[in-house]
């Protein structure tokens, strides 16, 4: 995330056909800001830069869709434009201009409290998100996406506060440059709210100048309500009383705005305070990595149990036909199958030479009987045979399931030849008892 801008904001550009506005467009367009037109009064229907040229921003806003405007007009028509884009319904507007009069920035501030448009600005360097969108000044080379964000007063430190932290590795979510003017646009607070708010700035470095008392309003709103580390810097520790120094609003009057009363409200207030603005990235990174290891620490508190292993998750791909559990279930059903089978053959050829004895019983001693018996004994022992035959036949059948165990097989072949070795004695029982009676 970012605040106030990100790669899909729609932008357009009052004074687009102007000197300024056309290099700073130009500049944004390689950037890979979404510029989409300019308003140039007078010039309606034009194409500039391969942007379309509107006569007010009313039009360009209704034909474009765009919700914030850069403006590069002289500083004499720079608050009509303001109060133009306000009317149009922009959300952001950004004045670079330098030079504004206090009283038209007062006029613009009294219309800015009921609308519903952000200002930042005139007499700023802009804003930016790095490799997103840039609404400004700023060269774009020298910045990196990344966890800090910028709030800053000076134009040139806000460049020196990038440069440090990207030169150390942790990049910018994003940079905006409030300007120095007594009456302006957004300030530090509005500012610190939207970085406290966006998960992405990790840390906030805030640039200061002297005069005023936004820094130390800045220090009691940071004491309250901030969370994120705060690194700030004041320009003008060794400027002398009562003289202006850059910017207009950089001016100590009545003993207040001092470099050294803005220090000490931020020390008050928990922030840290450099004394150079080379000391800028490295003091960020140094809160940066503290925060990281307490919220690591809090995460894995020394002395827990380690987190266990997540379960491998069992593949739900169904098996193939040829395998598996439906294949067991086969082999064991042809294994049944057989089973039962070789029972019957058996069963079969005990019933079968069961009969001649039953026959041979109830000849009682005739010969033709015995005759009859002897042949059906035959006929019988053919049937065991037979039926043993069977029996072998079916082991030796090849089968994917699994055969019978042999110590099964082998008693109910045992069986078998016991059956007909008893027949066989009935049946030269019989035959002698019949002859016998004959005589």
């Amino acid at each position: 995330m970012s605040i106030l801008i990100n790669r899909n904001t729609k932008v357009i550009c009052q004074g687009f056909t102007g000197k300024q506005g056309t290099f700073h467009s130009e500049q944004a367009l390689a950037y890979g800001t979404k510029l989409v037109g300019g308003v140039t009064p007078g010039r309606g229907g034009q194409t500039h830069l391969g942007q379309p040229v509107f006569d007010t921003v009313q039009d360009a806003a209704r034909e474009t869709g765009a919700t914030a405007s850069m403006i590069y007009v002289p500083a004499a028509g720079a608050a009509d434009s303001i109060l133009e884009a306000v009317d149009a319904g922009i959300e952001l507007v950004v004045c670079i201009t330098e030079g504004v009069p206090v009283n038209d920035m007062v006029r613009v501030k009294s219309v800015l409290a009921g609308a519903g448009t952000r200002l930042v600005g005139p007499n700023c360097p802009g804003v930016i998100t790095p490799d997103e969108c840039k609404i400004g000044i700023m060269p774009g080379f020298i910045h990196k996406k990344g966890s800090v964000g910028i709030v800053s007063r000076s134009g040139t430190l806000t460049y020196e506060a990038v440069y440090q932290t990207t030169s150390i590795g942790l990049g910018q979510s994003t940079c905006v440059g409030i300007g120095g003017d007594p009456v302006r646009g957004m300030n530090f607070i509005d500012v610190l709210e939207l970085f406290e708010r966006d998960p992405r700035t990790e840390g906030i470095i805030l640039v200061g100048e002297i005069g005023g008392s936004d820094e130390e309003a800045a220090a009691d709103f940071i004491r309250k309500f901030v969370t994120k580390p705060v690194v700030a810097y004041i320009a003008g520790v060794t400027a002398p009383p009562g003289k202006r120094m850059g910017h207009a609003g950089a001016i100590v009057a009545g003993g207040k705005g001092t470099a050294a009363d803005k220090y000490a409200a931020f020390e008050n207030a928990g922030v840290r305070t450099v004394k150079s603005p080379a000391e800028l990235g490295s003091a960020m990174a140094e809160l940066l990595k503290g925060r990281r290891a307490k919220a690591a620490k809090l995460a894995h508190p020394a002395g827990s149990p380690p987190r266990p292993a997540e379960p491998a998750v069992a593949s739900r791909a169904p098996r193939k036909s040829g395998g598996g559990a439906a294949a067991k279930k086969s082999g064991a059903g042809k294994s049944a199958a057989s089973k039962g089978a070789a029972a019957k053959t058996v069963a079969a050829g005990a019933k079968a030479s069961a009969k001649p004895v039953a026959a041979a019983r109830a000849a009682g001693g005739k010969a033709a009987a015995g005759k009859t018996v002897a042949a059906r004994s035959a006929a019988g022992k053919t049937g065991a045979r037979k039926a043993a035959a069977g029996k072998s036949a079916a082991a030796k059948t090849p089968s994917k399931a699994k055969a019978a165990p042999p110590s099964r097989a082998a008693a109910l072949v045992k069986q078998a030849r016991n059956v007909v070795q008893r027949m066989t004695r009935a049946v030269k029982k019989a035959g002698k008892s019949g002859k016998s009676k004959g005589r």
